[in-house]
């Protein structure tokens, strides 16, 4: 008579006792993983929030230094239209050394970029930190496409309905990668800056070009 071979219940027991310990492994992996982008958010929300006290602790000192020193400057003003294409406008942009005048809007999207420059991050027009604007290269005459011709000493002016018109020499232009987002720092020393940012040609690399206020 034919014996039948019966599996062992030990066998069955430990791929069992496998499969358990591989599923739990895979949980805590991906419990830990979730925990570690929710940090992530967390600190990326604060430093904002940081950023934007800075800002503004910053611009309400040189307020009231300008109040006790009696030498409060007076910017001009010009009326600047709300709305552009149905974008709210944070500001007007000229930069005379490339013919350029260009409305920058408030909001920053890519459906906006399309219709003209942005601000991408940082402190309000004309106000203490780093005003940061994005524009595609296109060769429409309000973007950023002669950017690449400027040089270091060449000035630009930012007009907004609250400050008024501030005049602006630029004092550094480089190229980075696109993940390299280090000239959006806020850190200006309580002076007022402006970043324009925008893609090369071949869109590799970003076109930095940094401002700084013109103090007399």
């Amino acid at each position: 008579m034919m014996k039948i071979k019966r599996k062992k219940p030990k066998k069955i027991i430990n791929y069992i006792v496998i499969a358990t310990t591989l599923g739990i492994m895979i949980w805590f992996s991906v419990q830990e993983y979730k925990d570690i982008q929710v940090k992530k958010q967390k600190i990326a929300q604060t430093e904002s929030s940081y950023q934007t006290q800075n800002i503004s602790t910053q611009y309400e000192e040189k307020q009231q230094k300008e109040v006790i020193t009696g030498i409060a400057k007076q910017y001009p003003k010009e009326e600047i239209p709300n709305q552009y294409k149905g974008y709210t406008i944070a500001a007007k942009l000229e930069i005379p050394e490339i013919n350029l005048q260009t409305y920058i809007l408030k909001q920053y999207s890519k459906n906006a970029l399309n219709v003209s420059v942005t601000k991408f991050w940082g402190a309000d027009p004309n106000e203490i930190g780093n005003f940061c604007v994005a524009g595609h290269n296109f060769q429409n005459k309000n973007m950023f496409h002669n950017l690449r011709k400027l040089e270091i000493g060449n000035r630009l002016s930012i007009s907004d309905a609250s400050i008024g018109k501030v005049e602006y020499e630029i004092y550094d232009i480089y190229m980075v990668q696109p993940e390299d987002v280090s000239c959006l720092s806020q850190e200006t020393n309580g002076k007022r800056e402006v970043t324009l940012i925008t893609c090369t040609t071949d869109s590799e690399k970003r076109i930095i070009v940094k401002a700084k206020e013109i103090e007399t």
